[in-house]
Order: C-alpha cells, then sequence, then structure tokens
C-alpha cells in the first residue's frame, strides 16, 4: 500500500476512534444512576437532584455554579456564623471562618424576615433564563432561591442581600 493511500484511511480511521470514544463517554454518562438535570432546571446549581431543598433556621447554604458544564462552589454558613467553603471561589481551594459578630446578626435578621418566604423558586415560579451565567442557589430555611447573574434580571431584594453579605464576607463571588 502506498504511502498517499495510508493517509487517506488515516483520517476516517482517527475519525471513527473519536466518535466511538465519545459515544462510549456519553453511554457511560446517561446510564449513571442520577439523571442529568436539564440546563434550563433550577436545581442544576444544586449538588444533585435529591438533595434536600431547605436548611435549618439561621442557616444558610450557597451553591453556584458558572454556566452548564462549570464547577459547583458550595459555602455552609452556620447559625453562629461560622462557614465552610468547597470550591468557594473556583479555584479548587476549600476554606473555613467566622462571620464577623455585626454580619452574623444582620443574616440572621435577614434569614427570619417573612417576606424571605415569597422569594423561594416555589413562590416566584422560577425559571432559568440565561444561557452561560453564573447561577446561585442560596438554601434556606423557607426554601431554595435561585439567582442568576443576568442583565436585566433583579435578583430578590432579601435574598440579594443575603448573597451580598455571603460572598462579601467570604470567597465565595458575587460574579462568575
Amino acid at each position: 500500500m502506498s504511502r498517499r493511500s495510508r493517509s487517506r484511511l488515516l483520517g476516517p480511521l482517527l475519525s471513527a476512534v473519536l466518535v466511538a470514544t465519545m459515544t462510549g463517554c456519553t453511554l457511560v454518562h446517561a446510564s449513571a444512576e442520577e439523571p442529568v438535570p436539564a440546563p434550563n432546571d433550577p436545581a442544576s446549581a444544586l449538588p444533585e437532584p435529591g438533595a434536600p431543598t431547605t436548611v435549618g433556621d439561621g442557616q444558610v447554604s450557597l451553591f453556584q455554579k458558572l454556566g452548564e458544564y462549570g464547577p459547583l462552589r458550595t459555602l455552609q454558613v452556620e447559625r453562629d456564623g461560622v462557614w465552610k467553603c468547597l470550591d468557594c471561589a473556583g479555584d479548587g481551594v476549600n476554606s473555613t471562618g467566622s462571620l464577623a459578630p455585626e454580619q452574623v446578626n444582620r443574616l440572621q435578621q435577614l434569614l427570619t424576615d417573612p417576606a424571605l418566604a415569597t422569594e423561594t423558586d416555589q413562590a416566584r415560579h422560577y425559571r432559568s433564563t440565561c444561557i452561560d451565567a453564573l447561577t446561585s442557589s442560596l438554601l434556606t430555611a423557607v426554601g431554595s432561591i435561585t439567582t442568576e447573574d443576568c442583565p436585566g434580571v433583579e435578583d430578590p431584594r432579601i435574598a440579594g442581600e443575603i448573597l451580598l453579605l455571603l460572598t462579601q464576607a467570604t470567597p465565595a463571588e458575587l460574579k462568575g
């Protein structure tokens, strides 16, 4: 066989191997026990579909994801202000700390505001509207509250204040 014939066969052969490899990865991913959340599903920012949708009184968890395939960043804040961050800034670094006393007081005021219940995803009938935006989901005692960093989309007032407080006091980020 001539050298030219081999090079003509090499392209289609490599293409076939690439397609087979990608198909295999897709089949393995698609057959996983956990369903893959739809990109426009508000729960797509949460760690997994069966995860709890509330936390204890005075606690808050923040889950952030940039776009559909970005890493999941998590922040958990206890009632006393002690926080634990997993890949919080999207840089693979885990950290811990605590909020200042005035930040703890403000956070507790916001978390106990009765109007927070009107800002939950369920109450607002939240639907994702942006592509490749930073999606932030606050898990509170009253439910999940999801926001997106989209032009022209306003955050719910109280949830927006909680998100701002958390992102200013920890390595979590307000924007992607």
